[in-house]
């Protein structure tokens, strides 16, 4: 498929850094990427994301209520290629120890989320530049210099997931913790690669090359 005619739906459920994310996907060649809140534009689309800010049980009402949670998992199930990012990421676990009590994430990547434990000079949230110890299998890797590879981050929560095939790369932060998954056709990053310079365009533009 040409990059610059793949349509790729940056889902609107009403959080998230919406507009960066288009613009960066614009700026690697993928032309067709488009934000919408519309569940019929995005079950049409050929790769679907899922951006996110705020809290993990805001984020999992909100894609209840706008409809985005059965559209992201119906998206996933059809094997079309579908990349979560930071609470995004998040809420394609099994749950998290941030807000409201029994509020359930999708269930994609099994595993769960964690609240970060300062000391030491550790600051929570999570803020800045931070390295990223990638897969050099993983396609999200390619063309990215890996002894050299730096995110930025903005959390105070963190991934664990149960199965170490669908860590895509990890990040120490006085823990160290899932950054990246690759978990069938669903990829998800805990840092912003829009935000990320070149080594986030370099992974935005392989997902979108999938």
């Amino acid at each position: 498929m040409d990059l610059a005619s793949c349509r790729i739906a940056i889902i609107d459920f009403g959080m998230g850094n919406l507009r960066s994310v288009e613009k960066a996907f614009h700026k690697v060649g993928a032309l067709g990427a488009f934000v919408t809140d519309d569940v019929r534009k995005v079950a049409e689309a050929d790769k679907a994301v899922l951006p996110g800010d705020g809290a993990f049980d805001s984020t999992l009402r909100s894609m209840e209520r706008s409809g985005a949670a059965e559209t992201s998992l119906s998206f996933i199930a059809s094997g079309r290629p579908f990349l979560g990012i930071c609470v995004g990421m998040q809420a394609l676990f099994t749950d998290s120890e941030e807000g409201e009590a029994g509020v359930k994430g999708l269930n994609v990547v099994p595993g769960h989320v964690h609240r970060f434990v300062g000391g030491d000079g550790r600051k929570v949230p999570q803020i800045g530049w931070n390295n990223v110890l990638l897969n050099p299998d993983s396609p999200m890797a390619r063309g990215i210099d890996l002894e050299n590879a730096m995110a930025y981050f903005l959390h105070s929560y963190y991934c664990l997931a149960d199965n170490a095939a669908d860590v895509a790369a990890s990040t120490e932060y006085g823990v160290t913790y899932c950054s990246a998954v690759e978990h069938d056709n669903v990829w998800a990053t805990q840092f912003h690669p829009e935000k990320s310079g070149p080594i986030g365009l370099a992974i935005l533009r392989n997902f979108a090359r999938l």
